[in-house]
């Protein structure tokens, strides 16, 4: 059964969605970042454009089986197959398919986004509703 973590009241989703992918890289996890192709564009540029200490070296699920072999951070379209399932951190609407077959889901909601606040609420919701509870980790709360 996966660990279903929202991760709450964050400020810049994307900025946040890079730390949590530096985190896995760093721990040798896998981590599958699933959604739109407009988001997926956007973090893709991010990851490669951060500094070369956090640098967090990444494909798409479309590479090839090489490229996809080696990297440990793999960009994926709702329904896009990844061969590893650790970690999923999820940047779209909806519930990904494959979400259960994950040993560790992760929720990014921003805190000043209504339309992010309500679906992830339905997602919550949805979780829920298949039997699982998850937790939230508000990020509002945490002093730096």
């Amino acid at each position: 059964m996966p660990e279903i973590a929202f991760h709450t009241q964050v400020p810049d989703r994307l900025a946040h969605a890079c730390r949590v992918a530096r985190k896995a890289l760093r721990a040798q996890r896998h981590l599958a970042i699933v959604g739109p192709a407009e988001v997926l564009e956007l973090m893709d540029s991010l990851l490669w454009n951060m500094a070369p200490q956090d640098f967090v070296a990444h494909c798409r699920a479309d590479s090839a089986d090489p490229v996809l072999q080696a990297s440990r951070i793999v960009l994926a379209l709702p329904g896009q197959d990844v061969a590893t399932r650790d970690i999923l951190l999820n940047l779209g609407d909806e519930v990904p398919d494959a979400w259960a077959e994950f040993s560790q889901v992760v929720e990014v909601v921003s805190a000043d986004d209504e339309r992010d606040k309500q679906r992830a609420r339905q997602r919550w919701r949805r979780y829920r509703e298949l039997g699982h509870e998850p937790v939230t980790h508000d990020l509002g709360q945490k002093t730096v």
